[in-house]
């Protein structure tokens, strides 16, 4: 071990709820393991997160820094690093930005993605706020508000008819999206919900006494709503996974690697958990993936341990005993 490369058992990129929880598993295995953590969680502009039993409502920042400090009790340390390049030969070399090197036998990808907002003016200044994106982390919140659901995939009338769920007052946006136009058979759907549909071009949002009041076309009208939902393009962070030759799969939401049921890739040894391994991972569902990840990787570092001793026992069996 020099100054500049530090060998452990697993390194894990990424310290949302994905990555410290694979951390955590490992390290109450007694795993020589460090998180490399460049700060910059999916649900960062949230308030709060919901849905997640016992935690309900907690901010995510409280939420982190919680499982921190959990990690920590197991003697996994923790790095405020960028993982900036990775390659591979008998194992995982990974390049800070810092400078550092570190090495490992198993390597967790738990970087997440990045959500692309729609280029609307207020729109990134408020998401997370009054403008938000999923009904299930945020709908009881905003319940029987005027909402609005701006279009911006082909998948816009579902999002209108979902969050029609948690209010009565929706009105769909269609914006410049040629493949959210209602079909025959949505519109039908709309009506139903009670969802109103508005064509034209959305101009911005209309902001009064740091709440957000209306959504303004570019012909001037203004449509009085008290929350939008919105659909963000979603990136997922898998560089890594990708120089590292795991395959990859194109999705409807973006390009994830190729998983078992562990987490485990296509590479042998490179794990993907949360975000970067699935677009629909909620804060619970990724704790559940970075778990499952960091209970089989230690199940595998046994059996190569295992295998190698057993290995070596034969060989020694095998050698001519030495006269004396």
């Amino acid at each position: 071990m020099t100054e500049k490369t530090q060998e452990y058992e697993v390194i894990v990129v990424g310290g949302g709820a994905a990555g410290l929880s694979a951390a955590l598993v490992l390290g109450r295995a007694r795993r020589r393991t460090l998180v490399v953590d460049a700060g910059e969680p999916r649900n960062a502009p949230a308030a709060h997160m919901q849905g997640y039993l016992s935690r309900d409502g907690m901010s995510p920042a409280r939420f982190l820094a919680v499982g921190r400090e959990e990690i920590a009790r197991y003697g996994v340390e923790l790095v405020r690093d960028r993982a900036v390049d990775v390659t591979r030969a008998e194992d995982f070399a990974v390049r800070l930005a810092g400078g550092r090197t570190v090495r490992a036998r198993q390597l967790v990808v738990a970087t997440g993605l990045k959500d692309e907002l729609p280029p609307v003016p207020g729109v990134a200044e408020r998401f997370g706020r009054d403008v938000v994106h999923c009904p299930y982390c945020h709908g009881w919140e905003v319940r029987d508000q005027a909402f609005g659901v701006l279009a911006t995939t082909a998948m816009s009338v579902h999002q209108a008819l979902m969050v029609s769920q948690w209010s009565a007052d929706v009105t769909l946006f269609l914006h410049t999206v040629a493949e959210a136009e209602p079909t025959d058979e949505d519109l039908r759907r709309l009506a139903a919900a009670g969802v109103r549909v508005v064509p034209g071009e959305v101009a911005g949002l209309v902001v009064e006494d740091d709440r957000l009041t209306g959504v303004r076309l570019v012909d001037g009208q203004v449509h009085e709503r008290e929350v939008l939902f919105v659909a963000p393009r979603a990136v997922p962070r898998t560089d890594l996974l990708a120089r590292l030759g795991a395959e990859l799969s194109e999705t409807p939401f973006g390009t994830y690697p190729v998983v078992d049921g562990r987490g485990l890739t296509t590479v042998p040894g490179l794990w993907a958990a949360g975000n970067a391994s699935g677009f629909a991972e909620q804060v619970v569902n990724a704790a559940s993936r970075g778990y499952r990840a960091g209970a089989a990787i230690n199940g595998e570092l046994l059996m190569a341990d295992l295998d190698l001793a057993v290995a070596a026992g034969a060989a020694d069996a095998e050698a001519p005993a030495v006269r004396r």
